[in-house]
């Protein structure tokens, strides 16, 4: 099924509105389906940025390539995550959850804090184990689990 621009700029460029659990599953998909190939790529270029100036030589190329490729990256996951909290926003206000964005907000956020962790502590190591990037990644599963079972398995709430 095709999707024209103004059901894309209904979805995901802003909060208002409303739409039910098909609609969100099928938006989620494409975030993924959009997000996916930038993942990949960043997976095989994320060695080249480990770049030691005493044993390597001043430039690197493929570093140079990891460095520019990370810049895009954080520009499309940024993109994506306004995107996710724009279409989860409406399917909770479809449920009657309040506040919307503050729920619709959480996955992202956890997901950046878990990303976050797992940048910073190989370099801290000393200073913070290991037992908070299974916390961080705890956190965010369990996130995620809630966030899909709310979205795409609740049904509205009856009106009282």
């Amino acid at each position: 099924m095709a999707i024209d621009a103004e059901r894309i700029r209904f979805l995901y460029r802003t909060d208002q509105g409303r739409v039910d659990r098909a609609t969100w599953l099928r938006g989620v998909g494409a975030l993924a389906a959009v997000i996916a190939p930038f993942m990949l790529v960043w997976t095989a270029l994320s060695p080249y940025t480990e770049h030691d100036l005493t044993t390597d030589p001043f430039f690197k190329p493929m570093t140079a390539v990891a460095y520019a490729f990370v810049i895009i990256y954080a520009f499309v996951v940024l993109l994506v995550a306004i995107s996710f909290v724009n279409l989860s926003a409406k399917r909770f206000r479809d449920l009657g959850r309040t506040p919307p964005l503050g729920l619709a907000s959480l996955p992202p956020f956890a997901a950046l804090i878990a990303g976050a962790t797992h940048w910073l502590q190989p370099r801290v190591a000393e200073v913070m184990p290991i037992y908070w990037v299974w916390g961080a990644d705890a956190a965010l599963v369990a996130v995620i689990l809630w966030t899909v079972y709310e979205l795409g398995f609740s049904e509205p709430r009856p009106k009282a």
